[in-house]
């Protein structure tokens, strides 16, 4: 679901990214591999406090921060429908931290969807990559209906915070929630 790279559109959205973040399970963890797992900020483990409370210590940060830093979230793992990587990864991964750097400097576009912001692929270094239109155009496309299941299923994981959990961030997944459903 999540593209390329994907920066928030500001630090609360950012902090929402990031409560509500998911990954598969490799062999490197325990159970079934490739079952979706949600680990707040991959902190869940480590975290000696409620988490609820927490993300309301992040949100705080950056009330704090004169000029909060951007936040951004990478999938270097994005299959195609035979199942093969679309992004080559490695050495490639250059290329995208480059436009974040880019982006973060104002020297870089970005299109702005319902969950977030996305490289204008022109301002993508693609040079000599070995990546058709399309593949590229997938690896970075928001798809509306994959996102409202995204939202759908971070829901299980922010409803268990129960009455801790930010008010800022239930606004802001309801929003996107909402952005989401003004697409086709």
């Amino acid at each position: 679901t999540i593209p390329l790279v994907l920066e928030s559109k500001d630090w609360v959205h950012g902090v929402m990214m990031g409560a509500t973040m998911g990954s598969e399970t490799t062999a490197a963890a325990a159970g079934a591999v490739g079952v979706l797992r949600r680990d707040p900020m991959a902190m869940l483990p480590f975290c000696g406090y409620n988490i609820g409370n927490y993300f309301d210590h992040w949100l705080k940060m950056g009330r704090a921060i004169k000029r909060p830093p951007k936040i951004f979230m990478v999938n270097w793992f994005r299959k195609d429908a035979e199942g093969r990587f679309l992004w080559p990864g490695y050495g490639e991964n250059l290329r995208v931290l480059r436009w974040m750097i880019d982006r973060i400097n104002g020297r870089a576009r970005g299109v702005d969807t319902p969950v977030g912001i996305v490289p204008d692929s022109a301002d993508l270094d693609l040079e000599h990559l070995n990546l058709s239109n399309d593949a590229i155009a997938r690896t970075l496309k928001i798809e509306p209906g994959e996102w409202r299941r995204e939202i759908d299923s971070a829901d299980e994981c922010v409803g268990k915070i129960g009455a801790t959990l930010p008010a800022e961030l239930e606004h802001r997944r309801k929003s996107i929630a909402a952005a989401l459903n003004q697409c086709s």
